[in-house]
């Protein structure tokens, strides 16, 4: 992947080293990172499935520091959110509107958020209500080692999909989501609803992949087998087979192997937003 010409985008935190802070002082039970282990990984927001946010009160305060011009994986980051930005930016403007940017946070082991205490246990997820990206970089070396899926594009590919859920933000669609959940006639069907916008999420990742290849050149031979690797790797039915030995379709909330590999390649190929509508098609 090249990034030589990108620039690093000025919205990025540095929390790492710090001493972060769980929300009321409590920690996270080991049965509990086990089901998110399994759930959350490319997540859109931690509290839908840790449910931190009810009765508790939020600490969001943390220290944050510049990037250090040492640091090669944050400067990595850096450009690769400058990336989505000039992206996104662009698709905005051609609709006649100005894209907000999200923050993203590094940090280590944990940290507060608007959405409850981050743990680095749940992998990288985007929080709505602080519009914030959050990342423990050890995430990458797992992806590496635990889900063999290495690679600086796969890497990427994470911040885009968090990225992704920016975007569905800012068009409403979480929150058209989060009710469309809390209506659903069973958990199975709110499942449903949450990987389509998993699955969106993927799809957006991809047109900014597009773009940005378009643009810049920034895609070598090997980056989409690695991006596609990794989105083989956590589809719902990798992970819990696993962590368990067998898929529950009816509880996945992210999609397939297959239905992520799909969609992500849909937005590279396309580089249309439009074509990544998720939710107006029968079959996924």
């Amino acid at each position: 992947m090249r990034l030589d010409d990108e620039r690093e985008s000025s919205n990025v935190e540095d929390r790492r080293g710090g001493n972060g802070s769980s929300i009321g002082g409590k920690g996270i039970g080991i049965g509990t990172i086990a089901l998110v282990l399994v759930g959350m990984y490319f997540g859109v927001d931690p509290s839908t499935v840790l449910n931190l946010t009810q009765g508790v009160q939020q600490q969001t305060s943390a220290e944050s520091r510049p990037i250090p011009a040492d640091d090669p994986m944050a400067i990595f980051v850096a450009k690769v959110l400058g990336s989505t930005e000039d992206t996104w930016g662009k698709i905005f403007k051609s609709a006649g509107q100005v894209y907000p940017a999200p923050k993203l946070v590094l940090f280590s082991d944990q940290t507060p958020t608007a959405c409850g205490s981050g743990q680095a246990a749940m992998g990288p997820f985007y929080c709505p209500a602080d519009q914030k990206v959050y990342i423990d970089l050890s995430f990458y070396q797992e992806m590496k080692t635990r889900f063999k899926a290495p690679g600086d594009f796969a890497q990427a590919y994470v911040i885009a999909h968090e990225v992704g859920h920016h975007i569905q933000n800012l068009m409403g669609t979480s929150d058209k989501v989060q009710q469309a959940r809390q209506n659903a006639r069973s958990e199975a069907q709110a499942n449903q609803y949450s990987v389509r916008l998993e699955l969106q999420a993927d799809c957006y990742a991809g047109v900014w992949a597009n773009h940005a290849d378009g643009t810049n050149r920034i895609l070598e031979q090997g980056d989409v087998e690695e991006a596609m690797t990794a989105a083989a790797a956590i589809g719902d039915d990798a992970l819990q087979k696993q962590a368990q030995g067998y898929a529950v379709p009816d509880s996945f909330t992210h999609g397939t192997s297959q239905q992520r590999m799909h969609w992500f390649n849909l937005g590279l190929s396309s580089g249309d937003v439009k074509q990544c509508d998720t939710f107006s098609v029968a079959s996924l």
